[in-house]
């Protein structure tokens, strides 16, 4: 890019065909994948025969947002390499112990990679790998430093950047709202960039509420759609006509409260206006923060395929198409200079001009 002004952003409400771009910034790999199978000593066994295995993050398989992309991924490779492969539901109230044994159980058996989907796998993650050199193993979400594992990070306040200035231009009150499931770094970022978005665009003329649902996942903040609807609504009767949410299942709240009351939504993780579930809300989802996991879970099982595996940090940001801001919604495009001032923010963010704030 030259010059802004020339710049064409690609739309990527397709955002799926990241991976293999992604997979061209692998850093450098270490041997720790294989197609041989157990060695059956205990720990330590080599990569074995089977294919990709998730291990999912609180809410499960279902979220129409972060677990749901997770398994987009997997179904995707399932589908390219023919492999067999495994999913596996979190239990209510399980400890990092329970993580663990998850983890070892997957990759004993032979799954290669293993992933486990949410940044609440770390400490199992840092404990497992270790016992099991010859596994991939992926985490989303968060940072393990081992040889064998592939820690799966997104940008996910440039994306929220953009929702900050769509939000910015599809609101009538100068009120929004922002809703996180957990009061923790990684949802901060969130809503530092969404924050940081509508400032900038409004001039600080467009006021932000936010609110977290808990403290911590225990409590249900990533997987209670009745707290999700509350705050939302709340919001809405401080005259928010525009709510972003960064929630987990809790989103599916959020969104029900903004299509009762005839507001405006703004989904995550997955382009949620496509989510069948959300189907009866649809008219009222603008638009999503996109963090394409999918993606980066597919582009792991790729590498393993490839005998090269992934290792290390792996970032996947607006310069990948990692993440981004979908335009299914045909309503997107009729709000006046919401697009242009879209993709002039993303040109801005790539360029460097614009630096997103993660606090």
């Amino acid at each position: 890019m030259d010059k802004m002004g020339n710049f064409k952003m690609r739309r990527i409400s397709k955002l799926t065909r990241v991976a293999v771009g992604v997979a061209s910034l692998a850093l450098a790999a270490t041997a720790c994948g294989g197609t041989s199978s157990e060695s059956g000593n205990g720990g330590d066994e080599t990569g074995g025969d089977k294919g990709l295995a998730i291990a999912y993050d609180i809410g499960g398989k279902g979220d129409q947002s972060f677990n749901d992309a997770a398994y987009a991924g997997l179904e995707k490779a399932k589908k390219e390499f023919g492999y067999d492969t495994r999913d596996i539901e979190p239990t209510e109230g399980e400890t990092d112990a329970d993580k663990e044994q998850r983890l070892a159980s997957l990759a004993k058996q032979g799954y290669n990679p293993v992933i486990g989907v949410g940044f609440a796998y770390g400490p199992a993650m840092e404990a497992v790998a270790k016992d099991y050199p010859d596994t991939t193993f992926g985490l989303i979400d968060a940072e393990v430093k081992a040889d064998n594992v592939a820690s799966l990070l997104f940008a996910e306040n440039e994306a929220s950047y953009l929702a900050g200035v769509a939000a910015a231009k599809a609101t009538k009150t100068n009120t929004v709202g922002f809703v996180g499931g957990v009061d923790i770094p990684l949802i901060h970022k969130f809503e530092a960039g969404y924050k940081q978005g509508v400032e900038d665009t409004s001039g600080g003329k467009v006021k932000v509420i936010s609110q977290y649902l808990t403290q911590t996942a225990e409590e249900g903040g990533f997987s209670s759609p009745d707290k999700g609807k509350a705050a939302a609504e709340g919001q809405i009767e401080k005259k928010a006509d525009v709510v972003y949410q960064a929630a987990g299942l809790s989103g599916q709240g959020v969104i029900e409260a903004a299509a009762k009351a005839k507001v405006w939504a703004i989904g995550v993780d997955s382009d949620q206006y496509n989510q069948e579930a959300l189907a009866s809300y649809k008219n009222y989802i603008l638009t999503s923060a996109l963090k394409d996991v999918g993606g980066a879970v597919y582009a792991l099982a790729k590498s393993v395929e490839d005998k090269k595996p992934l290792t290390g940090a792996q970032t996947f940001d607006l310069k990948v198409n990692g993440v981004g801001l979908s335009d299914t919604n045909p309503e997107y495009a009729k709000i006046e200079g919401l697009s242009a001032a879209v993709d002039k923010a993303k040109a801005d963010i790539i360029a460097g001009t614009i630096k997103v704030k993660t606090e």
